[in-house]
């Protein structure tokens, strides 16, 4: 699983970093929110450590910049700012936990590992995204009309769905979507996007699959087309 810090504090960014990675994590690492935006409008991450003040942009503004985005990721709150009406901002902008400084670095683990479970344990049986839908219990993609994907379909479409018009990488794709399977590579996700991109056309979906092969991929969403008939 693949983590973002954003933390400016050099010393405490590198020893969370180096702690996630004995862990298990994969970990980028940046010193203020605005590097923050510009790593998640090019990674997919299953979770992301915010510091709230950081220089050239906020952790409580790149908070709601993310969410305006529609990435759901989920998102821990550091600061060293204890007081109620701060852990309300940050979670009206829509943290998912805050844990003020100073901390115990096992409690900042165990924070990480719970919010990365209950996003495996809780995804969303319905995903709705502009305008098209994905029931993974019926592994249903319906549009204007509605096509039935294979499990591999759902899942990989249930992944960039949550990530929208975000570039994901195949090692990152092979993780989450093939995690374990050693004969997955690099043609499996190449073949897989093609099988979606047919069914998300069939369905007249407004999104296609863009990317090339052992590159990156994503899912680009077009304008939705209105009825204007009365």
């Amino acid at each position: 699983m693949k983590i973002l810090i954003a933390e400016d504090t050099a010393d405490l960014n590198r020893v969370v970093t180096v702690m996630l990675q004995h862990a298990g994590y994969e970990v980028d690492s940046v010193y203020d929110g605005e590097a923050a935006l510009e790593q998640i409008d090019r990674n997919g991450y299953d979770a992301v450590i915010l510091d709230i003040m950081m220089p050239r942009m906020d952790g409580i503004t790149a908070l709601k910049t993310i969410r305006a985005k529609g990435i759901t990721v989920p998102v821990l709150l550091l600061t060293a700012k204890a007081e109620i009406d701060d852990r309300v901002n940050g979670l009206d902008a829509g943290a998912d936990d805050y844990l003020p400084k100073p901390f115990a670095m096992k409690e900042l683990l165990a924070r990480v590992n719970a919010m990365t479970r209950r996003r495996i344990q809780y995804a969303s049986r319905r995903l709705d995204l502009n305008g098209f839908s994905l029931d993974t219990e019926t592994l249903a993609l319906t549009a204007r009309n509605t096509v039935r994907l294979s499990m591999k379909e759902c899942e990989l479409l249930q992944l960039f769905m949550q990530n929208p018009e975000r570039d994901l990488g195949v090692p990152y794709i092979l993780t989450h979507v093939w995690a374990g399977d050693g004969n997955a590579d690099q043609d499996t996700v190449e073949l897989y996007v093609r099988y979606l991109q047919r069914k998300l056309a069939s369905t007249i979906a407004p999104a296609h699959m863009e990317g090339s092969r052992g590159k990156t991929y994503r899912l680009v969403l077009s304008e939705v087309e209105t009825d204007d008939r009365t």
